[in-house]
């Protein structure tokens, strides 16, 4: 447990229910938490057709989706425990994700306060660590 009381169970419980809503957070129901720390958050997605763009890689508008929702999820997992909304992704397309790559989702909370929260979160290819995207550095 971390010093909210949420522990990894409580979190995977938390991402598996978010996608049994019938909005679009659906779109996550294939994503597995692999780890969590206090401020970090670590989860995977193995690409498949539903997740990808015309030109059969993971579409940049899922991509989004899973840089927001795990990086919240980094957020839920500190002292604090407080999810909040997005006011600013500036993401960094680099790699391509094909169909059955898996990618690693590692959301770090760099800073918290009572209103404001800053994490960098970057999605990487599981086998070979090349990075696909990234927000929060420069």
């Amino acid at each position: 447990m971390n010093g909210s009381g949420l522990c990894i169970s409580a979190l995977r419980q938390l991402m598996q229910a978010m996608c049994q809503g019938p909005g679009y957070d659906r779109v996550l129901s294939k994503v597995d938490v692999v780890t969590a720390s206090p401020g970090k958050v670590v989860c995977e997605l193995k690409v498949e057709e539903e997740h990808t763009n015309r030109l059969g890689t993971l579409h940049g508008g899922l991509t989004a989706t899973l840089i927001d929702t795990i990086s919240t999820a980094a957020l839920m997992y500190t002292e604090n425990g407080s999810a909040g909304v997005s006011v600013d992704m500036n993401i960094t397309y680099m790699n391509a994700a094909k169909i059955g790559q898996s990618v690693l989702i590692t959301a770090q909370v760099l800073k918290q306060g009572r209103t404001l929260a800053f994490a960098t979160v970057d999605v990487t290819d599981k086998v070979t660590g090349k990075l696909i995207a990234q927000i929060g550095r420069a």
